[in-house]
């Protein structure tokens, strides 16, 4: 009898314990990962639907570039408005029935309502860094921020990351064959998404990403322990000292 009501007490603590496990990082690190997915599902289906459609319209194909963009256009507008646009003044593309072009528009529908989920994923991660790293969230934005995230595993072991671990998470191959055969250590991981570093030239971007790094150690730090928001501070220090706007 004792032994039974010590196994459904511990049954009953473990049941709490796992339901407390879930948290906002457990719930922002599946919506990145669930949009890194989805961007890889978004890249196949619109690369299928663009050499489709360009044996019906390749004029407009090659001029709209933006992916998003392209699935959406094609799917409001006819042949003869999207080459008007562009001001093409014809099409060496076939003339395809209504039959043929419908598993294409099928194909575009599929296309953007990918694009959808993607944005809505989004605005779901800004609405809980908001509250979880609001710091973090406007120093590198909501993917970069998300990434960071997913690859510390939570934010308590981000906060405790130097700032050089934190310059070059992303880069583990990098560093580990440096460490290896002496070859060059990398200047960066993840962090050559962020703009500051991005736009820079090729020689500048180990000092930005490392002057970045310094300043998402803090925010985390300040996330973590819940102190005050000086997420627009550290940006502004950042855009003064590179004299750029992100």
């Amino acid at each position: 009898m004792a032994f039974e009501k010590l196994r459904e007490k511990c049954l009953n603590k473990l049941r709490k314990d796992l339901k407390d496990s879930v948290n906002d990082d457990n719930l922002i690190i599946n919506a990145v990962n669930a949009i890194d997915d989805l961007e890889k599902t978004g890249n196949m289906l619109v690369t299928r639907l663009r050499e489709w459609y360009a044996l019906y319209n390749p004029e407009f194909e090659k001029w709209m570039t933006n992916q998003e963009k392209f699935s959406d256009l094609i799917l409001r507008k006819d042949k003869k408005t999207l080459l008007e646009e562009i001001h093409a003044k014809y099409s060496i593309g076939a003339d395809l029935s209504r039959e043929d072009l419908e598993p294409i528009m099928i194909l575009a529908e599929q296309a953007r309502d990918n694009y959808a989920i993607i944005n809505d994923m989004k605005k779901y991660m800004e609405f809980k860094m908001r509250k979880h790293c609001p710091n973090l969230l406007e120093v590198v934005g909501v993917m970069l921020s998300g990434k960071l995230l997913a690859k510390a595993g939570s934010l308590k072991r981000l906060s405790q990351y130097p700032a050089s671990t934190i310059q070059v998470l992303g880069a583990e191959k990098a560093l580990f064959r440096h460490i290896r055969t002496g070859a060059r250590p990398p200047r960066h991981g993840m962090l050559v998404q962020h703009p500051l570093v991005a736009q820079a030239k090729q020689k500048d971007h180990g000092k930005r990403a490392r002057t970045l790094a310094d300043k998402i150690a803090i925010a985390v730090k300040v996330d973590y322990f819940k102190g005050e928001f000086i997420g627009k501070k550290l940006k502004k220090a950042l855009e003064d000292k590179f004299e750029v706007k992100y």
